[in-house]
């Protein structure tokens, strides 16, 4: 009897440790259950934001690329992110879209680097450099050639994450309202070109000015210039300057691969979870991809009709007009590599990664492509 009065306390100090770690799983798993549902708002939370461009609203090609990144990203989110996109003019200039993203005043931005040589010198390389790389051979040094890792680099001091956003591929030299036969015929002449490509042109002896998209035909037809430089047959044909001007010349030395880029907001950037990150990344990546698939499906198709219907005379640049010009593009990125530790740092990556693919390339796409069109 007395062992069985003893054994009753143990059962009901064992029964009691039983229910109260019953009750202790019971309220960790409730409480995991409560901070799951906690967090899992936040990777619901919405995100609405807008992004700016350079290009008039909807533009075929380089208007519509961040219009179908939009569409792709809050597809892919299932509609956790919205991005409106806004053309130039619409809330900021054509040339304040570095600055509005920058700033934070707006999360996203589409446009070129070139266009912030003032602020930003080496950007200009990781969209077109004259004599440089094809839409192929950039895509390959920003990609995987270290090029990327540098266009962040230089970058980050700005608050902006770029990413690889289009590219037109090889562009046309542009409309002139007069024959260039020679050097001498560069001499004075008023034309619209960025970039380092209008460096060169300076130094020709040209004039070289810069305008946004939206005011270049009316600029060349009043004569405010003589020449513009724009993309190629496809863009071109839409803005009309074949009403303009007569002359269409190539080839488009000073564009060889022009690079779109998506701009970020690094603060905004950060604020994302890294699935929506993941998804900007991707989507960009499709988009810079089927743009360049878009103008080379069109530009032809474009050019047949600009000649046959509208007349235009097309014209080759004079060889010893080119080769001229590569000796002052060349002069020019040299001097401004040792005039500047960061475009020298830049201008060597891009100059060893050209190197290298141009060495591959004549035994490959250049000695395929010279055998077929024979």
């Amino acid at each position: 009897m007395a062992g069985n009065g003893l054994c009753k306390p143990r059962e009901i100090v064992m029964r009691y440790l039983i229910y109260l770690s019953i009750l202790i799983f019971t309220v960790s798993c409730s409480n995991a259950s409560s901070t799951s549902e906690a967090i899992k708002p936040s990777k619901e939370e919405k995100y609405n934001w807008r992004l700016v461009t350079s290009w008039p609203k909807n533009y075929p090609g380089l208007g519509m690329a961040p219009e179908r990144i939009a569409d792709l990203v809050e597809e892919m989110s299932d509609g956790q992110m919205t991005i409106t996109v806004y053309g130039a003019e619409e809330q900021v200039p054509a040339f304040g879209v570095f600055d509005a993203v920058s700033s934070g005043s707006h999360q996203m931005g589409h446009s070129g680097g070139y266009f912030w040589k003032g602020k930003v010198p080496a950007a200009q390389f990781f969209t077109s450099v004259p004599f440089g790389l094809t839409a192929d051979e950039i895509n390959a040094w920003v990609n995987r050639g270290g090029g990327l890792e540098l266009w962040r680099e230089i970058y980050a001091p700005f608050n902006i994450y770029p990413i690889p956003a289009g590219n037109t591929g090889t562009q046309m030299f542009g409309w002139f309202n007069k024959e260039i036969n020679s050097l001498e015929d560069i001499k004075g002449l008023k034309m619209r070109i960025p970039g380092i490509g209008g460096e060169v042109l300076k130094e020709a002896g040209g004039i070289p000015v810069t305008l946004p998209g939206g005011e270049l035909f009316t600029a060349l037809q009043t004569g405010v210039i003589d020449a513009t430089e724009w993309v190629g047959p496809y863009n071109d044909l839409t803005f009309g300057f074949h009403q303009a001007a007569k002359y269409y010349y190539y080839p488009g030395w000073h564009e060889p691969g022009p690079m779109l880029e998506l701009l970020i907001n690094i603060d905004a950037w950060n604020s994302l979870p890294n699935h929506l990150q993941v998804i900007i990344e991707t989507a960009t990546k499709a988009v810079n991809q089927d743009m360049l698939d878009e103008y080379l499906a069109k530009n032809n198709q474009a050019l047949t009709e600009l000649i046959e219907v509208h007349g235009v005379e097309l014209r080759k640049l004079p060889d010893d007009v080119i080769e001229e010009f590569r000796k002052i593009s060349n002069k020019i990125l040299d001097d401004l590599a040792k005039e500047d530790e960061v475009i020298s740092k830049v201008y060597d990556s891009y100059l060893k990664f050209k190197n290298n693919v141009s060495a591959y390339h004549q035994i490959s796409e250049d000695a395929f492509v010279e055998s077929r069109n024979k």
